[in-house]
C-alpha cells in the first residue's frame, strides 16, 4: 500500500489540471500558434508555481523558540 502525503496528491492534483488545460489548448487549435519553447517555458512556470502552492499547503507552521543563556 502506497501511502501518499497531502503535498503529493495536491501537487499530483496540480499536473492534472495543468494537463487537462493543456490537451484543451491544443484540441482547440491555440498551442499552433505559439512557439514549442514559448510552450515549455509556461508549462516549467505553471509547474513551479504549482510546486509552491504545495509546499505552502503543507504542513503546519510553528515557531520554534530558542532559550539564549
Amino acid at each position: 500500500m502506497c501511502v501518499m502525503k497531502w503535498t503529493g496528491l495536491y501537487l499530483f492534483g496540480y499536473v492534472v489540471l495543468m494537463g487537462g488545460i493543456i490537451a484543451g489548448l491544443w484540441q482547440s487549435g491555440i498551442l499552433q500558434n505559439i512557439s514549442t519553447v514559448w510552450i515549455a517555458i509556461g508549462v516549467v512556470i505553471a509547474i513551479g508555481i504549482g510546486i509552491m502552492l504545495a509546499v505552502s499547503k503543507s504542513g503546519v507552521k510553528e515557531n520554534i523558540e530558542i532559550d539564549k543563556k
